[in-house]
């Protein structure tokens, strides 16, 4: 899908999706496809591939689910403090090229800014104490915080319980294509997906959606409506 820079004058609400999208996701990666299943392998005394297997075998039984994204869920059935463990790497969490500079030129235009995450609100605190890009959102919602994940049914019909916004004047930034899809089941217009969510990983291919490679191509210019 070729890519156009969002027409600006016709928006007035931007989400954005936290992990992935604002933030490098290979700090996700790594965490739970190298760090959880290495210090899970020592405490089962197991190879790290078994370990491996075994935890990706339970990450498939909840996926799409709030448990898949809670840390107290996965403290419980690891047996491992995630939070901790999370602290304890933290300083490995990275923004995306061009995040802060374009949050900033969106308050400027005066566009509503809301971080809308699947992010556990423990994830969300530490990922908000390594990252200086939160104080840019007007609002920032989890999930959780709803009782439903962003990928299933009604999820952007709830959010509007707790924050006002017209869907046909919303941009989302989301680097998954689940949520994306039920965003435009739920008549959201604008969706734009990332290309390279984990930026040591391959791009996503993906016909549906425009693709995010920098946030730098989206920046609002005269060009595109202001």
């Amino acid at each position: 899908m070729k890519f156009e820079s969002p027409p600006w004058v016709e928006i007035d609400t931007v989400m954005f999706d936290m992990d992935g999208t604002l933030l490098d996701l290979h700090f996700d990666n790594f965490f739970w496809r190298d760090l959880v299943p290495e210090i899970y392998a020592k405490n089962k005394s197991i190879s790290k591939e078994e370990a491996l297997a075994m935890i990706t075998e339970n990450y498939k039984q909840v996926e799409g689910t709030l448990n898949w994204y809670s840390v107290d869920y996965w403290s419980h059935q690891l047996e491992i403090d995630i939070p901790e463990l999370k602290l304890s790497v933290a300083k490995q969490i990275a923004v995306r090229p061009n995040v802060e500079l374009f949050l900033s030129k969106l308050k400027n235009i005066n566009k509503q800014l809301l971080l809308v995450t699947n992010a556990h609100p423990k994830t969300l605190q530490i990922k908000m104490q390594h990252a200086r890009i939160f104080d840019y959102f007007d609002r920032i919602v989890s999930s959780h915080s709803l009782n439903l994940a962003k990928e299933n049914h009604g999820f952007f019909k709830r959010l509007q319980s707790v924050e006002t916004y017209n869907p046909k004047r919303t941009i989302l930034f989301d680097d998954s294509l689940a949520v994306l899809r039920q965003a435009k089941i739920e008549s959201l217009k604008y969706l734009w997906g990332i290309k390279k969510p984990d930026s040591q990983q391959e791009e996503l291919v993906c016909g549906e959606f425009p693709l995010v490679d920098d946030f730098e191509q989206c920046f609002p210019t005269l060009n595109n409506g202001l």
